[in-house]
């Protein structure tokens, strides 16, 4: 077992980590390293709660000082790790530390992609990943003010919703032909821009944005087509990419993401890598993929804990995702992506309905909006790789459970 364990990164993988490695009996060394200023903290409520002030940052860290503390576990953090030397097995600070471990665990995360596009560099363009990211946008998010929120995926509608709740105008710019594209089935994705209306969220699709005007403060967003949304305020919400540079550095194999196996082990022996920033081997869909979601990097990092142990364990999870939009709770469970056929179970003017994803008849994955009895049915039959009758899957009268022919 080694005695010196290191993380670098300080999100919900290396939270996760901490928790389990101590939790074990892991007894020995344990530092961990984040970029940001503040302790590990949840992500999921800064589109939401933290961003309409429903709750204040102290209610944000996923354990307090305290527990820290308490596990004997040294911090370095506001600290960025610039140099990874494998063969040396040593990390490098940007202070100019420099750190000796027997083992480590890259938990680095994602972050968010910003816009090449003239403008893109105007203040009151914002992103929206990071504690203090929110913090600047809550700032300028006065009542009245016009928003212009650029993408139409999880976090481009969140933030729409949560912006309409503090009583901004909000325009939202998707370049696909529906919100939510690559994740949901064209009824969800209707019945999301729908609901988004009612509540006065303006939602122009099929536009490609061209660029981003103003002097020294954004004004507008220019579109290809020649469209002009006016704007006190933009949010750029156009997807997230691995933090794999000091893997890629250190001569990690990386592709899409720092490249593990089933083990969470990188090409080095002694590197482990958790969360956002992994390319994985899944078990359950037969091909490597790239997942960024808090359960996957909850249940991953789980799996690195016990790795570095020593205690062998393969990662293998059936993925599942949520979004709080308004009362409405989208739980996905699996990955659709290949699907031949796709079922809807509910009315979506119900405002609660599921839509069950086929392939070869085999039951892919399941969207759920406001179906916690179904939800919890898909994550076990997903999981069972099981072949259901479509006609059952459609008669919602029937439980999802007793769908299996």
């Amino acid at each position: 077992m080694p005695q010196n364990i290191v993380i670098v990164g300080a999100g919900q993988a290396a939270a996760q980590a901490v928790e389990t490695l101590r939790r074990k009996g892991y007894a020995h060394a344990l530092t961990v390293i984040g970029e940001e200023p503040w302790l590990p903290y949840q992500r999921p409520p800064l589109s939401k709660k933290f961003l309409t002030g429903a709750i204040d940052a102290d209610h944000l860290p996923i354990r307090h000082r305290a527990f820290y503390d308490e596990h004997a576990v040294t911090l370095h953090l506001g600290r960025r790790a610039t140099h990874l030397d494998p063969a040396a097995c040593t990390v490098t600070l940007d202070d100019g530390r420099t750190l000796d471990y027997d083992a480590l665990l890259l938990a680095t995360g994602s972050r968010a992609r910003r816009l090449d596009l003239p403008g893109a560099t105007l203040a009151g363009v914002h992103a929206l990943r990071t504690l203090a990211d929110v913090e600047t946008i809550r700032a300028a998010a006065r009542p009245g003010a016009r928003a212009v929120i650029i993408g139409g995926g999880y976090i481009g509608l969140e933030t729409a919703a949560s912006l309409r709740e503090l009583g901004l105008e909000v325009t939202v710019l998707e370049v696909a032909e529906r919100v939510m594209s690559r994740v949901v089935a064209e009824p969800v994705s209707r019945f999301y821009e729908a609901e988004h209306a009612r509540h006065g969220v303006r939602i122009v699709l099929g536009t490609a944005v061209a660029g981003l005007d103003g002097d020294t403060q954004v004004r507008a967003v220019r579109c290809a087509d020649g469209s002009e949304h006016p704007a006190d305020l933009v949010i750029v919400g156009v997807g997230v990419s691995p933090v794999d540079e000091l893997a890629r550095a250190a001569g990690l194999a990386c592709d899409d993401g720092i490249v593990v196996d089933e083990y969470c082990r990188t090409s080095d022996p002694h590197v482990f890598a958790a969360g956002d920033c992994t390319n994985h081997p899944s078990v359950r869909y037969g091909r490597r993929m790239r997942l960024e979601s808090v359960d996957h990097a909850f249940e991953q990092a789980t799996s690195a804990a016990l790795n570095l142990m020593g205690v062998a364990t393969v990662h293998d999870r059936t993925p599942w995702f949520w979004s709080d939009q308004y009362d409405l709770k989208l739980v996905i469970v699996g990955v659709a992506q290949g699907h031949d056929r796709a079922v809807v179970r509910g009315d979506p003017a119900s405002r609660c309905f599921s839509v069950c994803y086929l392939a070869d008849g085999e039951l892919i994955a399941v969207d759920t909006v406001n179906s916690p009895k179904d939800q919890m049915a898909a994550r076990k039959l997903v999981a069972a790789r099981v072949h259901p009758d479509p006609a059952r899957l459609a008669d919602i009268t029937r439980p999802l459970r007793d769908c299996v022919a």
